[in-house]
């Protein structure tokens, strides 16, 4: 089977009826990552996989739209019958633990069920699961984020830009890839301070300085469509754009 991208969620900055938050599924032969675990995305995982299944959990950072559902996930596998054979791989920005073990009243960050292992990300963090190569790019947002670049068995590439303004590091996790799933939560940008999100028009134009193959539109804000915001990102890239719609199954090919 090809790699493939699993759209689980896409909302911002909550989830509404049908539309969780953002969380993805990439797979390559047999190997299955979450990407992101925004609210509802857990419920969506398992229409697509058995949990026990992930070889890892990667999470670009710790915004609740992104990362709320990891408790969702500690409890069913600690709790609920769906205790992996090894703990689980999460590669988050540091602190992932404490704050689930925040949610759970401890002072500790010695989590129940042993069921996850937390490892933290960093610029340049290179790690490998099967065929599939995950590298974290620091990127602008309000806090510590870092976008993805996955290489795929074949040679394969999804760039993954997190929540990020603009900045030079989208470009270089973007380079050539075969799909950019790339956000675009902002109609229009507002005061002169640094920029943490992207217009679509942002998205756009970065898939053409990266001479991506195509683009994924997702993380739409609610001041926007995402009929809309695809259309002014297509704009702006001049190549094949979509929606991410949840349940939507992207192929990725070298």
């Amino acid at each position: 089977m090809s790699p493939a991208l699993t759209v689980l969620g896409t909302a911002s900055p909550h989830p509404a009826p049908g539309r969780p938050c953002s969380g993805y599924l990439l797979s390559d032969t047999g190997v299955h990552v979450w990407v992101d675990a925004g609210p509802g995305s857990f419920a969506e995982l398992q229409r697509h996989t058995d949990p026990r299944r992930l070889g890892a959990l990667w999470i670009s950072h710790l915004h609740a739209d992104h990362s709320a559902d990891l408790l969702a996930a500690l409890y069913a596998l600690a709790y609920g019958g769906l205790t992996p054979p090894a703990p689980i791989p999460v590669y988050a920005p540091a602190g992932c633990a404490r704050r689930l073990a925040g949610f759970l009243g401890r002072s500790d960050t010695d989590l129940p069920g042993g069921v996850f292992d937390f490892r933290d990300l960093h610029d340049g963090h290179e790690v490998r699961h099967g065929g599939l190569s995950l590298r974290a790019y620091a990127v602008r947002h309000d806090t510590e984020a870092y976008g993805l670049r996955a290489t795929c068995r074949g040679g394969a590439v999804l760039a993954y830009s997190g929540d990020s303004g603009p900045c030079a590091a989208l470009e270089r996790l973007a380079a050539d890839a075969d799909l950019l799933l790339c956000e675009a939560d902002l109609d229009r940008h507002e005061g002169p301070g640094p920029q943490v999100h992207l217009t679509p028009e942002d998205a756009g134009h970065l898939a053409r300085a990266a001479r991506v193959e195509r683009l994924l539109v997702t993380h739409v804000g609610p001041a926007l469509d995402r009929e809309t915001a695809t259309r002014r990102a297509a704009a702006a890239f001049g190549g094949p754009t979509a929606a991410a719609y949840e349940g939507a199954v992207h192929h990725l090919a070298a």
